[in-house]
């Protein structure tokens, strides 16, 4: 059984080397799926089910921002000469992450709590439209090596991932 289930990882890890996103299409997936976990809060109605859907919401938008600082950022700010995009996105993550503190390992305990969580939904989607409207088409138009710069940020995803988890 536990050979199995190593085949299966290894097939796993060697399909998603295989299939590296760019930067910019990796981080449009994770805007996804935030997005979709932030619908799916909406319509939620049990403090569990929200406790986990914030919990995920957390370490995605957790990980997607140090992904972000770490390695896409420098490379816009390098390869755009960005004297404007990336600092501004950066002082956006600064206030996410605040948001993110308030509401992270917290119970789900009515009003204000949904409140947070709208709000942090709105400034993501927000950030969302800056990045995917302003910053990544420059960055698409730009020499920088959109697969590389992928396969830098999916194995640092990963590292996170696991230290998030």
């Amino acid at each position: 059984m536990a050979s199995t289930k190593t085949a299966t990882t290894t097939t796993k890890k060697s399909t998603h080397a295989s299939k590296t996103l760019g930067a910019t299409a990796m981080l449009r997936a994770d805007h996804k799926h935030v997005k979709e976990l932030f619908e799916e809060y909406e319509k939620a109605r049990v403090a569990t089910k929200k406790k986990d859907l914030v919990t995920q919401i957390c370490i995605e938008l957790t990980v997607h921002a140090q992904l972000e600082e770490e390695i896409f950022y420098p490379a816009v700010k390098k390869a755009l000469k960005d004297h404007e995009l990336v600092p501004e996105a950066t002082v956006e993550h600064d206030t996410l992450k605040n948001l993110i503190a308030q509401v992270k390992d917290v119970e789900p305990n009515g009003e204000m709590f949904d409140a947070k969580i709208k709000v942090l939904s709105e400034y993501v989607k927000h950030h969302v439209k800056e990045e995917q409207n302003e910053m990544f088409p420059k960055v698409e138009g730009s020499k920088l090596d959109m697969i590389e710069l992928g396969a830098q940020m999916a194995a640092r995803k990963d590292e996170l991932r696991i230290k998030f988890a």
